[in-house]
């Protein structure tokens, strides 16, 4: 009978031996994840023959509330701590009969568009630094030249909901 009697309570130990150190290795553990990328900054370009419009003329300086979902509205954008080229998507519109080209020259950049026909549109997928950059159409002489402002500030998209 005593050996049956310590068979249960050798059983009764071995359990609480397992609970317990499954019970330690349930502690906390945290994975810092690093911050996500602001989604594209879109740039509208309008070409006609007097001149390069853009809207906005200034981005990068501070929160884009127009990125932001309306969900997330409310919600703070947390800043970004890594210093990163600002992604911006360039809209293009030619409103001219001729063919053209798009031009964003600035700090050590030189990109173009090639492909913007007559009447026609397109997009300009780039990544800026800080600094200023001259929108100009090549083929249009008369055309003046518009100017991009990119600051410094990246949001972080952390709490954008709904992104692809």
């Amino acid at each position: 009978m005593g050996g049956w009697r310590g068979r249960g309570t050798l059983a009764w130990c071995a359990l609480l031996a397992i609970l317990v150190l499954g019970a330690a290795g349930c502690g906390v553990q945290e994975h810092p994840n690093e911050q996500r990328p602001s989604p594209s900054t879109r740039v509208s370009v309008i070409v006609t023959d007097s001149g390069v419009s853009i809207e906005p003329t200034r981005v990068g300086v501070g929160p884009e509330p127009t990125t932001q979902l309306p969900q997330n509205r409310a919600a703070k954008q947390p800043r970004l701590r890594a210093s990163r080229p600002l992604d911006v998507v360039m809209v293009a519109a030619n409103l001219t009969n001729r063919d053209s080209e798009l031009v964003v020259r600035g700090p050590g950049t030189e990109k173009s568009m090639e492909d913007l026909f007559a009447n026609s549109n397109n997009s300009l997928e780039t990544s800026l630094r800080p600094g200023t950059y001259r929108i100009s159409a090549a083929g249009l002489p008369r055309a003046k030249p518009a100017f991009l402002t990119v600051g410094s500030y990246r949001a972080s998209s952390q709490n954008d909901v709904l992104l692809p």
